[in-house]
C-alpha cells in the first residue's frame, strides 16, 4: 500500500480532471507534483489563482499552504515518485484519436519510474492504449518491467464540472490493473481519496467502461434532440412528452433535449469507441454515427429556428440584433470546450446577425470573434430583435427575461411564460 507518511504523488495534467485530484491527494496527507506543460497555468496555480470551476481559490490556497502542492512545469520535480497519474487532454484530429499528451507524459514519467512505484492513465481513451501504447513507451524509457518491476493501472476520470451533488471524492471510482497485484496498489491508493473503487477485470474493460458511459449519454441526448425536432413539426409540445414519460418510476431515465452536446467528453468519447471499432474489426458502430450526425446538426436548428422567428416578424437574421443567453457548454459552469453554442454564434455571424452575448462565467478570452460581452440588463435586452437562450446559469435574472418573452427562444426551457418560444 502507497501510505501517505512521506509518498510522493504526480499528477501530470493540471486541468479540469488533473487539478480536483491534486487537491484531494493534498488533502489526503500526500506530497503532490502538480505537473503542466502550460506555464501560464502553473504560473496562475503558484500564485493561488484556480481557472476551473470545483476547485476555487480558498481550496488551492489552503494546499498552498500546506507546502505539500507544488505546481510546475519542471520534469526534474519527478524524481523520487511513488505513484503518478495521467490527466491529459486526449482530443479527436480529423476523426481519429490524437493520443499525443498520453506518449508525451509516458516519456516524461520513464525516466523517472524506479522499481515498486505506480503509474495509472486517468485520460478517456480506447480499449488497448494502456498495454499497447502506455506501458511500452514506460518501459523503453525505464529498463524495468511493468507488472514484474513497477505497477500500471487504468482508473478512466469521472470529473463532471459544476455538479453541486458529484464530486471527485464521493464519486465512485472505476480501478484496474495490468495484473492482479498492479490492481491491488492502485485501488490502495485511490481507497485513500474517495469513498468507494469499482475494481475491474483489467484496463480494456476499464477503458471500455468509461467510453461506455459517455457514449449512452450522447445517444440519448440524440434520441431527445431528433425528438425535440420533429415534435416541432407536429405541433406537440416536447418538453411536456418528457415530464410524462419521466413519471414512469421504471425503464425510463431522462435526458432533455438542447443545442447540441459540448464540453470534452461527449462530443469525443463515442468517436474514439466508434474509431477503434472501424479500425479493428472492419464494422461500424451505426448508433453512434447517428448520434453523431444528429448532435452535430442541432446547432444548424438551432439558427433555423432563429431565422422562423425572426421571419415572422419580418426581419432578416442579416442585420438582426441578437443576444444569445450563455455561452458554455453547460449550467453554471465556466467551461466552452466545444459548446454548442459557440457553432450558434459562429453560424449566425455568418449569416450577418450582430450578435451580443451574456454570460458571466465564462472566460473574456474564450468568446468568439464578432461577439460582444455584454451585461444582462433590461437595455441589453429591449434592444434585441431575438434572445436566444443557449445556457441556462442560475445566477441570471430569469424574472428579467420573461417581460421580453415574446423575443425569446428558449432550447433549455428554462422560461415559462407561454409567448416564450421553446424547442
Amino acid at each position: 500500500m502507497i501510505g501517505m507518511s512521506g509518498a510522493r504523488v504526480v499528477i501530470v495534467g493540471q486541468g479540469y480532471v488533473g487539478l480536483p485530484v491534486a487537491m484531494r491527494a493534498c488533502e489526503a496527507g500526500f506530497d503532490v507534483v502538480g505537473l503542466d506543460v502550460d506555464e501560464d497555468r502553473i504560473d496562475l496555480l503558484q500564485s493561488g489563482k484556480s481557472f476551473i470551476d470545483d476547485v476555487d481559490d480558498e481550496r488551492l490556497a489552503a494546499a498552498l499552504a500546506t507546502g505539500r502542492y507544488l505546481p510546475t512545469t519542471e520534469h526534474a520535480e519527478l524524481l523520487g515518485f511513488d505513484f503518478a497519474s495521467v490527466c491529459v487532454p486526449t482530443p479527436l484530429h480529423d476523426g481519429a484519436p490524437d493520443l499525443s499528451y498520453i506518449e508525451d507524459a509516458a516519456r516524461a514519467l520513464s525516466t523517472h519510474i524506479s522499481p515498486g512505484c505506480c503509474v495509472v492513465l486517468e485520460s478517456t481513451t480506447y480499449p488497448g492504449t494502456t498495454e499497447e501504447i502506455f506501458v511500452p513507451i514506460l518501459e523503453s524509457g525505464s529498463g524495468l518491467r511493468a507488472g514484474a518491476d513497477f505497477y500500471v493501472g487504468y482508473s478512466p476520470e469521472r470529473i463532471d464540472p459544476s455538479n453541486p451533488t458529484w464530486k471527485f471524492h464521493n464519486t465512485p471510482k472505476i480501478v484496474s490493473g495490468v495484473d492482479p497485484e498492479s490492481l491491488r496498489v492502485v485501488r490502495d491508493f485511490y481507497d485513500q481519496l474517495v469513498e468507494v473503487t469499482v475494481p475491474v477485470l483489467g484496463t480494456r474493460e476499464a477503458e471500455l467502461a468509461k467510453l461506455l458511459e459517455n457514449t449512452f449519454r450522447h445517444i440519448n441526448i440524440a434520441l431527445v434532440n431528433e425528438l425535440a425536432v420533429f415534435s416541432h413539426g407536429l405541433g406537440v409540445d416536447v418538453w411536456s412528452v418528457l415530464d410524462a414519460a419521466a413519471s414512469k418510476p421504471f425503464g425510463f431515465m431522462r435526458f432533455s433535449p438542447g443545442p447540441g452536446v459540448g464540453g470534452h467528453c461527449l462530443p469525443i468519447d463515442a468517436s474514439y469507441l466508434s474509431w477503434q471499432v472501424r479500425r479493428s474489426l472492419g464494422q461500424e458502430f451505426r448508433l453512434v454515427d447517428v448520434a453523431n450526425d444528429v448532435n452535430k446538426h442541432m446547432p444548424d436548428y438551432v439558427v433555423a429556428r432563429a431565422t422562423e422567428h425572426l421571419n415572422r416578424r419580418r426581419k432578416s437574421v442579416n442585420s438582426s440584433d441578437v443576444l444569445l443567453i450563455g455561452l458554455t457548454y453547460k449550467a453554471n459552469s465556466g467551461d466552452a470546450r466545444n459548446s454548442p453554442s459557440m457553432a450558434v454564434a459562429e453560424r449566425l455571424v455568418r449569416l450577418g446577425a450582430d450578435l451580443r452575448a451574456v454570460d458571466p462565467l465564462i472566460d473574456p478570452d474564450e468568446v468568439p470573434p464578432h461577439v460582444r460581452l455584454v451585461g444582462f440588463d433590461a437595455d441589453q435586452i429591449s434592444q434585441s430583435d431575438l434572445i436566444i437562450v443557449l445556457t441556462d446559469h442560475d445566477m441570471l435574472d430569469w424574472a428579467l427575461l420573461e417581460r421580453y418573452a415574446d423575443r425569446v427562444l428558449d432550447t433549455r426551457n428554462r422560461l415559462r411564460s407561454p409567448q416564450v418560444e421553446r424547442f
